[in-house]
Parts: C-alpha cells; sequence; structure tokens
C-alpha cells in the first residue's frame, strides 16, 4: 500500500496544482470579462479563461467563483440602472422647470402683441376715416410736387454721369498724352548724353 500512495500522492498533487492554475485563470478572467462589459456566460467564460465548459461546471469552487460574478454584476447593474433612473428624472425635472418659464415667457410675450395689436388696430381705424377736401388737395399737391423733383433729381442724376464719363475720358486721353510726353523726353535725353 506504501508503494501505490506513493505513485498517486505526486498525481494528486499535480492535479491540485492544475486545478488552481485553472481557478486562477478563470478568476482573472472573471475579472477581465468585467472591467470589459462582456456577458458572464459559462462559454464566454471557458474561452476567456482558456479552460473547458465542462470544468466550470464540474468544478464547484468555479461554478462558486461564476455565480458570485453574476450577482455581483446584476447589483452593479441595478445600481447603474438607479442612477440613470434617478439622473433621467433629474433630467426631465430640469426640463419641466424650463418648459414652465419658457411658458410663462410666452404668455408675457403674447399679452404684449395683443396691447400692440389693439394699438395698431386703433391706428388703423384712425387712418380710415375720410379725408376733409382740403386734406385730399393738399395731399394731391404735394404727390405732384414730389413727382416733379423726381423728375428733376433723375435728370440731374443722368447730367452728372454724362459729365463724369467725359472728365474720366479727357484723364485717360491726358494720361496718354503724358506718357507719350515722358517717352519722348527720355529719347531726347539719352541722344543728348
Amino acid at each position: 500500500m506504501g508503494t501505490e500512495s506513493a505513485r498517486t500522492g505526486p498525481a494528486i498533487a499535480a492535479r491540485r496544482q492544475h486545478t488552481a492554475l485553472l481557478l486562477t485563470r478563470v478568476e482573472d478572467a472573471i475579472t477581465r470579462m468585467r472591467l470589459d462589459g462582456t456577458p458572464l456566460t459559462v462559454r464566454a467564460l471557458a474561452e476567456h479563461a482558456r479552460v473547458s465548459a465542462t470544468f466550470i461546471y464540474g468544478n464547484p469552487r468555479a461554478r462558486a467563483l461564476l455565480t458570485s460574478a453574476r450577482g455581483t454584476a446584476a447589483s452593479h447593474a441595478t445600481a447603474r440602472s438607479a442612477a440613470a433612473t434617478a439622473q433621467a428624472e433629474a433630467s426631465w425635472r430640469e426640463r419641466a422647470l424650463n418648459a414652465e418659464d419658457a411658458l410663462g415667457r410666452a404668455h408675457a410675450e403674447i399679452l404684449t402683441q395683443r396691447r400692440r395689436i389693439g394699438e395698431l388696430t386703433g391706428t388703423i381705424r384712425d387712418l380710415e376715416s375720410p379725408l376733409s377736401p382740403g386734406s385730399a388737395q393738399r395731399i394731391t399737391a404735394e404727390n405732384t410736387t414730389l413727382h416733379h423733383r423726381i423728375r428733376q433729381l433723375t435728370d440731374e442724376h443722368r447730367t452728372l454721369r454724362e459729365r463724369l464719363a467725359a472728365a474720366r475720358s479727357a484723364s485717360r486721353f491726358l494720361d496718354r498724352r503724358v506718357a507719350d510726353l515722358e517717352a519722348q523726353l527720355a529719347d531726347h535725353i539719352i541722344q543728348a548724353t
């Protein structure tokens, strides 16, 4: 019996050491999967830890690690969900307050616009009242005077444009003449030297 335990002892120790190594891989894979946000399934854990799914199903410690990790992930998900819900409620509350404020401003603007419309309506009614015969004659006379003035200004504008065009033409002619004279003068200076 001593020889049989001498042979199986090292095998059992090696098996325990290999199981401990596989459990360490499983723990490391669970940590990485939590950080990555990868769902904790047996197949995914087996792939990340480079162990077989049978090992995870068959080893009570590996199953306990997976169950614990799933529970922790679920509690973190619940906490994140609660935080997101609280943040959403705060956001909606802020939006509701902003909407109420905007609604109050809109009502004030509507009242201001209604008052202005009332004032303008009164002005229109005042303007729609019939003109007296003297007012109509005066407005017609002013209108005729303005038409004459417009014609006069249009004629003056046309005359000024024509004068400007003539002045530009004369200026171009004189510029050419000055350039010719400068060229002749330069030729004369060159011949004199």
